[in-house]
This record gives structure tokens, C-alpha cells and sequence, in this order.
């Protein structure tokens, strides 16, 4: 699932360039495959008689659960990110301002780099990759919130573009927001899970999207 939704974030890039300009079969493809899999694994797990599962085996499969429905929710939330995107572009033919859209093009690499260091926390289990994780998640809130105000003062300085498109660029930031929880989600369940109270050591952040 997570090299699915990593494909649908380089569509993401593609649509904000301009080089896809619409949401492509591809894309909804990749939507599906990631709902066919939601189903198959939930249905799978659902058959798994949880009282004969012993304690690591219990905590694993909610770990599996938590994952899964955070990349379901991910995939759909991305497709609706594109859709939006498209809209603007064709219906309104309006595009975002030169620096607008290398702020957000900015914003969706540093997602990808935290979804790919979310799964391999997922899969490790490293204590250190998860502190790091949420140290990615905090620097990406921070930049969230720069990149906001900057869209802002460009709104102050009468920018064309950043007037015409100003409601879709910040509900995109906020959508970037949200996928970055999810895929920052895994390093809470390593921290809380450790026997060193490495969580505390990180002052308990905050987990909410």
C-alpha cells in the first residue's frame, strides 16, 4: 500500500507543475488498488482469532490495523487533493503563483520523505528512526505554518495569482497537514511501546490530525 500512495503523491507533483494535467485513470487506479487492499487485509485480519494471538502477536495486528486505515485514508484524501487541483486549473484556468507552487511542490517532497521514514519505522521498529520521525513531523508543521503565512503577505502585496487561487493553496496546506499525521503515526506506536519511556523523553507531542 505505501508504494502506492507514494505514487499517487508523484502524481501530486505532476499536477501542480503541470506536467498531468488532470487526474489521470492511473491515478484512480492506484486509489482502487489501495481500497482493494484495505479490504483484503481488513477482511484477513478480521478472520484472525485475536484470544489466540499472544501478547506481541495482539499488538501487531492493531499496529496493521492503524496502518492500513491511515494509508485507506491517506489514498482518498490525495485523490480529492488532485481533483481539486484540476478543478482549478480547468474549470476557473487559474494557476498558482511561481512561488506558491514551489512552497507546496516543497511541502510534498518533505511528505514523501516522511511517508517513506513512517513505513520503515513501521516495519523496524527502531526506537531512534521514530524519534526522528517526529522530529520530521514537528519541523513539517513548522513549515506548514511559515509557508501559510507567506501565502498570506503575498495576499497583503496585492499578488495576482496568490488572490485568484488563495482558498485552494491554503486548503492544500491543510490537507498536507493531515497526510503528514498519517504517515507520522507509526512513531507513536514504537515510542509508547518501548520499555525506555522514550515517548516522555520526546515531550508527548501531539498525535491529533
Amino acid at each position: 500500500m505505501g508504494d502506492l500512495i507514494e505514487s499517487m503523491l508523484g502524481s501530486m507533483l505532476a499536477v501542480l507543475r503541470g506536467t498531468q494535467t488532470a487526474v489521470t485513470q492511473e491515478v484512480r487506479r492506484l486509489n482502487d488498488d489501495v481500497e482493494a487492499l484495505y479490504s483484503a487485509i481488513k477482511l484477513y485480519l478480521a478472520q484472525m482469532p485475536r484470544e489466540d494471538l499472544g501478547e506481541h502477536d495482539n499488538r501487531r495486528w492493531a499496529e496493521i490495523i492503524e496502518l492500513t486505515i491511515n494509508l485507506e485514508l491517506a489514498s482518498g484524501l490525495i485523490e480529492r487533493m488532485l481533483r481539486k487541483i484540476q478543478q482549478q486549473k480547468t474549470s476557473h484556468r487559474r494557476s498558482f503563483s511561481e512561488v506558491g507552487l514551489e512552497e507546496l511542490a516543497d511541502l510534498q517532497v518533505q511528505l514523501q520523505s516522511n511517508l517513506r521514514l513512517g513505513l520503515s519505522v513501521f516495519l523496524s521498529g527502531d526506537e531512534e528512526s521514530a524519534r526522528q520521525l517526529l522530529r520530521e513531523k514537528r519541523r513539517f508543521r513548522a513549515q506548514e505554518r511559515r509557508l501559510a503565512h507567506a501565502h498570506v503577505s503575498r495576499l497583503r502585496q496585492k499578488v495576482v495569482q496568490s488572490i485568484e487561487t488563495s482558498s485552494l493553496h491554503l486548503e492544500l496546506i491543510a490537507d498536507m497537514k493531515r497526510l503528514n499525521s498519517l504517515f507520522c503515526s507509526s512513531a507513536y506506536v514504537v515510542l509508547e511501546t518501548s520499555d525506555t519511556g522514550a515517548l516522555s523523553s520526546e515531550g508527548q507531542p501531539e498525535r491529533s490530525l
